[in-house]
């Protein structure tokens, strides 16, 4: 985790900087995420970089709780909720597979992540666990495997020894829908935008 939090935490300020950049397809996945939610929705976020998913859907919902590895993602986005005056995002440091909930939650997001841990089926599985039953589980994921990008891999090793990109992992979408599928999830939607290869997709768990 140190090694992944360093990278994180070196370019949180860059990151908070760059603007979206494919606004239209943010916006779709916005509104289709919105779908799922009513007044008592109590979220889980993976990977909540600083925070602006999380602020955006706040109104929505009771609670969201925005966790990341990078201890200055995090110190951005809590920064971020107390100038808008956000009470009902709770942010936490921590390791994707190492959140300690008390109860489940009705929605898991894990916006551009599955692709940056190390074993996303395990954490699948995890989120599963974390569900109560009708929940889901939305996510953003790069899918390498089905670009002209797929080959990055033979330079990625390189790469990361150089702290130029985090560690990541290359997989297609048919390979991701496996991994959903074998957790016990069923796919409740799946879109492709046509730029670039991340797939958003709604997996739900089984009342």
């Amino acid at each position: 985790m140190q090694t992944t939090s360093k990278f994180w935490d070196k370019i949180a300020q860059r990151y908070a900087r760059q603007p979206i950049a494919d606004m239209t397809s943010y916006e779709h996945k916005l509104a289709k995420t919105r779908e799922y939610f009513h007044s008592e929705t109590r979220i889980l976020e993976l990977g909540c970089g600083t925070g602006s998913t999380a602020l955006l859907h706040a109104p929505h919902v009771a609670h969201i709780l925005a966790t990341d590895v990078s201890q200055k993602m995090v110190e951005i986005g809590e920064h971020k909720a107390k100038e808008q005056g956000v009470t009902n995002i709770s942010f936490e440091q921590a390791e994707a597979d190492q959140i300690g909930l008390t109860e489940p939650v009705d929605m898991v997001m894990a916006m551009s992540l599955l692709h940056l841990v190390e074993d996303k089926d395990a954490l699948i599985k995890q989120v599963f666990c974390w569900l109560k039953p009708g929940g889901v589980f939305v996510s953003s994921t790069v899918c390498l495997a089905d670009s002209h990008w797929r080959h990055i891999r033979l330079i990625a090793p390189l790469a990361r020894m150089l702290g130029l990109m985090p560690m990541f992992k290359v997989f297609s979408q048919k390979e991701l829908t496996m991994a959903l599928a074998h957790a016990g999830f069923n796919i409740d939607y799946a879109w492709k935008p046509e730029k670039g290869p991340a797939v958003f997709m709604v997996a739900k768990k089984p009342l």
